[in-house]
């Protein structure tokens, strides 16, 4: 009896530390597998020597509105609290999350490596979206990414070239969420409006963010997905919404924005904020699209918050200490990094590096080597 305890102790031990070994190997493999990832992506979390240590003129965030400073980490959490009750009452507030929501699965192809399922599910209290949800055919729990776009077929490789970023990172192992607003962007509208677009009492930009933050419940309840480990994505419009949402949902584990315009500016007619689909509301008859004149003046929200110093840089210090990454193009230039250089303060202060990158390309078009960055981006914090 004792000789044959002894045996099995010995088999068990032999096991434990086959077990350990293998433990110990894979642990080497996914520490090499990262270390060569962020290789690749570190050079875009510091900026170029010319734009190092250099911020913007805008309204100081480590300043409480009242003129109180911010001197500890649960202080800093207050003024993110502050802001982001400032900017919801500016925009609206939300109505409640759906939080319990599920996929509901209307039809579903199977591909190679994944399976496309069409989907739909409540992005507002009162209205259902339909989209895609890329599956690859891996076992296991898996990260996720939203991508928002006009419509949800761009995303998933039924649309102009090197914007579908549903399709590419799903071959990379994510579960995606691929939606847009195609019926409004059918009629120009463009956004959501709630209750109606005849008295909207949320913001329309807001109110995406709203709906991306639905998106990630009905998300984080599909079982294949770790609901820690959800990003978004968007480019241009989908940039806008992908940042608002990461922004004003800290649910969202980090965030890619491509090109959408981080800051206000006026003579561009690509960062229009202060269209009436964006954080220019007003009723129809809308004012003419384009830049802002005494002829063609902006209504609603957007005027008084720039008459009362109000920019995105506050948006983005809630992301602290989520990272998030800017693919910047023609309207988000090298020396954005004036702004994204308090960001990058802020996390230091409190003890975090690393969080804010910026990649940049001289056009507006996403390109290759953009979108192969925001890829490793997710697979360094995701995976």
């Amino acid at each position: 009896m004792v000789k044959r305890d002894y045996k099995r102790w010995i088999l068990v031990g032999l096991y434990l530390g086959f077990a350990f070994s293998l433990n110990a190997q894979e642990t080497t493999l996914f520490n090499s597998q990262k270390e060569k990832i962020w290789k690749k992506i570190a050079p875009y979390f510091s900026p170029p020597q010319e734009f190092k240590d250099k911020q913007d003129s805008l309204r100081p965030l480590n300043i409480f509105y009242n003129g109180d400073s911010v001197s500890t980490v649960q202080d800093f959490s207050k003024r993110q609290l502050e802001i982001k009750k400032r900017w919801d009452s500016l925009m609206g507030n939300w109505p409640a999350l759906l939080k319990k929501q599920q996929l509901s699965i209307i039809d579903t192809n199977e591909k190679e490596s994944y399976f496309e399922c069409e989907v739909k599910f409540y992005w507002t209290p009162t209205e259902e979206t339909t989209g895609y949800l890329l599956v690859p055919k891996t076992k296991g729990k898996k990260p996720a990414v939203i991508t928002v776009f006009y419509e949800p077929e761009t995303a998933i490789g039924k649309g102009k070239p090197n914007r579908d970023f549903a399709l590419q990172l799903t071959k990379r192992g994510f579960i995606t969420l691929s939606i847009g607003t195609s019926a409004t962007s059918e009629r120009k509208e463009f956004s959501l409006f709630y209750p109606n677009i005849k008295h909207a009492q949320v913001q329309p930009l807001s109110m995406l963010a709203y709906a991306a933050a639905n998106a990630y419940y009905a998300l984080a309840n599909f079982p294949e997905v770790s609901s820690d480990k959800i990003g978004i994505m968007g480019h241009s419009f989908g940039g806008k919404w992908a940042m608002f949402a990461s922004c004003l949902f800290d649910r969202f584990a980090c965030a890619v924005w491509s090109d959408p315009g981080i800051l206000f500016q006026h003579d561009r007619e690509s960062i229009n904020y202060w269209e009436p689909w964006y954080l220019g509301y007003h009723p129809k008859p809308w004012r003419k699209r384009g830049l802002i004149s005494k002829e063609n003046p902006a209504f609603g929200l957007y005027p008084w918050l720039i008459k009362n110093g109000y920019n995105l840089h506050e948006l983005h210090a809630l992301m602290v200490p989520r990272p998030f990454l800017v693919l910047g193009g023609a309207e988000d230039p090298p020396d954005r990094w004036h702004t994204l250089n308090r960001i990058i303060a802020l996390n230091h202060r409190f003890g975090y590096d690393n969080r804010v990158a910026m990649h940049n390309r001289p056009t507006h078009e996403p390109n290759n080597e953009a979108n192969e960055i925001a890829y490793l981006f997710f697979e360094y914090f995701l995976k």
